[in-house]
């Protein structure tokens, strides 16, 4: 491996200065929200990866192409003074991280940073994704996901019904935003079913693929048990005990729901692909 120059130690130190700054914005303005809390973990376990997957690859470590490295550097840095100016933390810290990655080729090539796909898209979790974004692919779910609860519990007998964006059952009333709060969390719902994925399935790009396409499924059904329990908890105890301690439970088991969605997805897949493994000619 070679020596770093002082060409390299000033490119580390510009980048530094674009990633602390942005960074601590970051985790004061998203990650202390429901919808980004899973940021300081993913960071930990995307820097745990990408540390392994560093050490044990084998890509040769040379410079990559300056002209290139130089403009995409040179077009990233416009768009984080212009966005940090306006004061868009989404754009700036997408071309803060863009402004990394391209940092890194230069100094590792591009054979170093194929090698490290998958921690480097992992990290990329942890940062803001546009407000509109989310709106646009959540909002309908969330609507659907409340619809389908309502149907459930009033073809079950209980009294509850659904009138625009809200939720009726007895005398309650819930807003579906905040019975469906917990499609926010998509996010890390999304990094748990992928670290588990990549870390199972990392030589079997199928299976891993197979995973990955699940995580929407997995966070939609896991986030129909919480409303449910949400809905069951403000019929049974009242408002308060479904805005207080239980509604921290009701999130676990969200989680807990998806973790096993998960397990279970991979064991039938597993399983299948050990049968068909089975049944070829030998």
């Amino acid at each position: 491996m070679r020596s770093v120059s002082i060409g390299d130690l000033a490119l580390m130190i510009g980048v530094a200065a674009i990633l602390l700054p942005t960074m601590i914005e970051v985790g004061q303005f998203n990650w202390t929200t429901e919808q980004g809390g899973h940021g300081p973990i993913v960071m930990a376990i995307g820097l745990w990866l990408l540390w392994r997957e560093v050490k044990s690859s084998s890509a040769p470590r040379k410079p990559g192409n300056a002209v290139i490295g130089s403009l995409a550097l040179i077009g990233l840095l416009a768009v984080y003074l212009v966005s940090r100016i306006t004061g868009i933390l989404e754009i700036e810290a997408l071309a803060m991280y863009g402004a990394l990655i391209v940092g890194a080729y230069m100094l590792f090539g591009g054979a170093m940073i194929r090698s490290v796909w998958f921690p480097l898209l992992y990290l990329a979790l942890t940062l803001p994704p546009p407000d509109s974004v989310v709106a646009a692919v959540t909002q309908p779910i969330k609507i659907a996901i409340s619809e389908w609860a309502v149907s459930l519990l009033y073809a079950l007998g209980y009294p509850i019904a659904s009138s625009g964006v809200m939720i009726q059952i007895a005398q309650f009333e819930l807003l579906v935003a905040a019975a469906c709060a917990g499609l926010n969390s998509i996010i890390s719902l999304g990094a748990i079913c992928l670290f588990y994925g990549y870390l199972r399935h990392r030589t079997n790009l199928l299976a891993f693929v197979v995973i990955a396409l699940s995580v929407i499924p997995i966070a939609v059904f896991s986030n129909f048990i919480r409303v449910i329990i949400l809905i069951l908890i403000t019929y049974y105890l009242g408002e308060a005990a479904a805005q207080g301690f239980l509604h921290d439970f009701a999130g676990l088991t969200m989680f807990a729901v998806a973790l096993l969605s998960v397990f279970v997805i991979d064991s039938i897949f597993s399983r299948l692909l050990h049968l068909r493994m089975e049944r070829l000619p030998r």
